[in-house]
């Protein structure tokens, strides 16, 4: 199992996902419930394409976190 860092946005009528590690891995929901499931669906994808391709599968390197402060 590996777990990769996904960046939500959300947009003027939808919500958009990118997983850093995984170049053009991107996604979109109208709901933020949707991206992510979306988003689960399409690493799984690019994962399979790379298989396929022999291409080696990346190890996560990008970490996400929330930093809170005085506004």
């Amino acid at each position: 199992m590996k777990e990769y860092a996904v960046i939500y946005e959300q947009g003027e009528t939808n919500w958009g996902a990118i997983v850093p590690d995984l170049p053009g891995c991107v996604s979109i929901g109208t709901t933020f419930e949707e991206v992510q499931e979306n988003v689960k669906e399409a690493i799984g994808l690019y994962l399979d394409v790379l298989l396929e391709r022999g291409v080696p599968i990346p190890e996560p390197k990008h970490r996400t976190g929330i930093v809170t402060v005085a506004a």
